[in-house]
């Protein structure tokens, strides 16, 4: 374990990166890019350490998997249900061995590279995820760099859902509110929006360190850069409060081989219920 400036601590891996608070015996971000699966971030510490914020692989969708990227249509190969449904055109994932990350004062930055395969075994692209956490202390963001390259020509089908993806513990009394106003899972499906922000009752968060109901509650906002394609872009919001922005559910895409595309994303992490100002606040460091 490496420590790094101003408290954070860092344990890596070839497949694993844990971030951690000098006060904080659990990490407050975890990494994994094992070989020969989806890389993913799990879990994800509420800011105050009491609660995690994503859940792995639910009984309801198995291949989901905290904080993670998918796609359903690439080529006519699907990145999304890992195979777990049977279907014959899924293909794999390949991540490279994680490098160390660079840490400076409460930023830390890390990149998880990986090869995405049809399931003859040929490569489709190459996925970058260059990562930065920006720990706040009651609040955190985690920032991303999300570029594609192809291998060879590719059509990236329409689809309903699709991109960086997170899934949440949600058991009820969730919220939902977009940058339009618009609000409820109904109510924000496919429609365009610079952020998506969602709040919920979090089953570990303790309840003696907490102030009533609402203390109980933690959530996170997600946010679509300006300079991404089809910004604003259309939001997968379903029925458990998982939520993507999701440019697929807009219209198809191409990349010809060598050729890259890369989207920016924000995800805003924080205690208590959804603080428009405050997802706004950290809307607006994002975008300067």
């Amino acid at each position: 374990m490496t420590p790094a400036r101003n408290g954070l601590h860092i344990d890596h891996s070839p497949s694993r990166i844990a971030i951690r608070r000098a006060d904080q015996q659990q990490p407050l971000v975890v990494q994994h890019a094992t070989p020969d699966a989806r890389p993913f971030i799990h879990p994800l510490l509420a800011p105050d350490g009491n609660g995690t914020l994503t859940e792995n692989a639910p009984a309801h969708h198995p291949w989901q998997h905290g904080l993670y990227v998918g796609l359903n249509d690439v080529g006519g190969v699907g990145f999304w249900s890992e195979g777990l449904t049977g279907n014959p055109t899924d293909g794999s994932f390949h991540p490279r061995p994680l490098a160390t990350p660079l840490v400076d004062g409460s930023r830390c930055r890390w990149t998880v590279i990986s090869e995405w395969r049809s399931p003859t075994g040929s490569a489709l692209l190459t996925e970058t995820q260059a990562w930065t956490l920006h720990d706040h202390g009651t609040t955190y963001e985690l920032d991303l760099e999300w570029t594609l390259t192809a291998s060879v020509d590719l059509t990236f089908g329409q689809h309903a859902y699709g991109g960086l993806f997170v899934r949440m513990p949600f058991v009820s009394g969730g919220t939902v509110i977009n940058s339009a106003g618009q609000q409820t899972p109904a109510g924000t499906e496919a429609q365009r929006a610079r952020w998506v922000a969602i709040a919920m009752t979090i089953p570990d968060r303790l309840t003696e360190r907490s102030a009533g109901v609402d203390g109980q509650f933690a959530g996170m906002a997600m946010m679509d850069h300006p300079s991404n394609p089809e910004h604003p872009v259309p939001w997968r919001v379903d029925g458990q409060f998982g939520i993507a922005p999701s440019r697929c559910i807009a219209k198809p895409w191409s990349l010809i081989a060598g050729a890259s595309s890369t989207a920016r994303h924000r995800v805003f992490l924080h205690t208590g219920s959804t603080d428009v100002a405050a997802v706004e606040a950290s809307w607006l460091h994002f975008i300067r």
